[in-house]
């Protein structure tokens, strides 16, 4: 039957594991689709328009905002950077499901739209702050001043864990991914994402009619 896609968005504090995890849900599902921001910043080398980002002048974004084509937007570092709404709803439409790679905030302005019902959230929490600070390090891509920045701000980031539908605590990443799948089937057989289940039930009575 067919099944209206859903709105799949990951949150986590940097170094907790949700951009790892969207690209495993993206190699084991290819039928999902990933939401691709739009940015007022300039394309960085080797980046392209409607892949990396969706990169438009400001007045360009801020006349999407005003005609309410952004799901989402926010400002960050003198850039605004934003959700499309238009992919997101030929997604919903074509019966696939869109995953966001986003924060608490970009998930809340999502939720609170009106797409707000076909939405499943999911925070994603390190094991211990020392292994987020670990995992961070590990990385071998920032200076202390920066990882002690994203330190700071995962405070105030894992604050807001209540908001979401869904916690799963990172410790094991292969586990983690195994119960994010679980969550995901069991999200998509839900009633209310098939419209076609109704038609179903009606011919199913038909039959008994028909004995």
């Amino acid at each position: 039957m067919a099944r209206k896609g859903l709105l799949l968005i990951l949150s986590s504090p940097s170094g907790a594991g949700k951009s790892t995890l969207t690209r495993m849900l993206m190699a084991w599902d290819p039928s999902m689709r990933f939401s691709v921001s739009a940015t007022t910043r300039a394309p960085r080398p080797g980046e392209q328009d409607g892949r990396e980002y969706f990169f438009r002048s400001r007045a360009e974004f801020e006349a999407m905002v005003a005609a309410g084509e952004m799901l989402e937007h926010a400002e960050v570092f003198g850039n605004l950077y934003g959700t499309p709404r238009g992919p997101v709803e030929a997604n919903m439409k074509d019966g696939c499901d869109t995953v966001f790679d986003i924060d608490w905030q970009g998930g809340q302005q999502i939720t609170s739209s009106s797409l707000g019902r076909d939405v499943v959230s999911i925070f994603v929490l390190p094991p211990s702050i020392a292994e987020l600070d670990r995992r961070l390090r590990g990385r071998g891509q920032d200076s202390d001043e920066v990882i002690a920045g994203r330190m700071a701000k995962s405070r105030d980031e894992i604050s807001h864990w209540a908001e979401y539908d869904y916690v799963l605590v990172n410790e094991d990443l292969e586990a983690t991914f195994d119960r994010l799948k679980t969550i995901l089937a069991a999200e998509r057989l839900r009633r209310d994402r098939q419209p076609g289940l109704a038609d179903f039930v009606r011919g199913l009575n038909r039959e008994f009619e028909a004995r």
